[in-house]
């Protein structure tokens, strides 16, 4: 490499990369602002700013999130060199070891911090991440249940801040399940664009197991179940607010994606899986205008 500074430069970019540190940032924002909006129901703003355990629980599942990453990429590395060529060419700059060390870096970091946090938050973090090596290990191949456990995995943190701010109602019963079902939906999607290298490097997944016309009704159900989520909190809460005009402008989206799930052209599901993470994206931003409303 005859430029040292840019050979450096490649391997940051590779290890941000290799630890997924966009999807990180995503779950953080979303985990900041789904915990102050939704799940934080007494505590003023003042209250949450100066709530160091929160905060504490909250890099904690940055850290495992980024570890969680690593330890993902380690294992599907050769998939990802057919699937993704471009981050893999950049991840190359990196020795695997220094993901390696990363990845244990980053787990007894998490877990140093929860256990001074309090010990059932090191037990809610040791949990976590034994389930996202295990995924990466040796679940993300056994059919249906790698989108489950990965569904599940993504949602634990905000199952946490739930059980810890002990906010349990129907409408917040309604959301999860959405955002379930949505993630869910995503995730088979994904599935359908590299069912060739699942196949190839034994990955059962829903579209290389059962084929297209299974695949395509799984989608559809899951899209159907999405317009019945929906159509309940809007049953449930009228139309007063922005997060129910989300919900209510939401339908579209499924209808377009049912529509675009039903065409046979390749980039169908491409565009449908894009619409839905944009769509994930835009809640997010909903939720905060919301609560930015609703509270100031």
């Amino acid at each position: 490499m005859k430029n040292p500074l840019f050979y450096r430069f490649s391997q940051l970019v590779g290890f941000l990369l290799g630890a997924r540190i966009f999807v990180a940032l995503l779950l953080t924002f979303a985990l900041y602002v789904s915990t102050f909006f939704l799940f934080n129901q007494e505590e003023s703003l003042a209250d949450f700013v100066f709530d160091f355990r929160v905060h504490g629980i909250i890099f904690c599942t940055v850290l495992s999130i980024l570890a969680g990453g690593i330890i993902n990429q380690f294992y599907d590395l050769e998939k990802d060199q057919l699937t993704k060529p471009f981050r893999t060419k950049i991840q190359s700059f990196l020795k695997q070891k220094y993901f390696l060390y990363a990845y244990l870096t980053l787990l007894v970091a998490s877990l140093l911090f929860s256990f001074l946090i309090s010990p059932r938050v090191f037990f809610f973090f040791i949990i976590y991440q034994f389930f996202m090596w295990f995924y990466s290990h040796k679940l993300s191949k056994v059919l249906i249940v790698n989108n489950l456990t990965f569904v599940s995995l993504t949602l634990y943190p905000f199952f946490g801040m739930m059980v810890y701010y002990r906010t349990f109602s129907l409408n917040v019963f309604l959301m999860a399940l959405f955002i379930f079902v949505i993630l869910l939906l995503i995730d088979i999607l994904k599935d359908t664009l590299t069912k060739n290298a699942d196949k190839m490097f034994g990955y059962s997944t829903i579209p290389n197991f059962f084929g297209n016309k299974v695949s395509r009704a799984v989608i559809i159900f899951l899209s159907l179940s999405l317009m019945l989520c929906s159509a309940l909190i809007i049953r449930l809460n009228g139309i007063h607010s922005i997060m129910d005009i989300y919900f209510a402008s939401g339908l579209l989206v499924i209808v377009a994606v049912i529509f675009l799930s039903l065409q046979s052209f390749k980039k169908s599901n491409f565009y449908a899986l894009n619409m839905l993470r944009i769509w994930i994206f835009a809640g997010i931003i909903a939720m905060l205008l919301d609560g930015i409303y609703t509270q100031f």
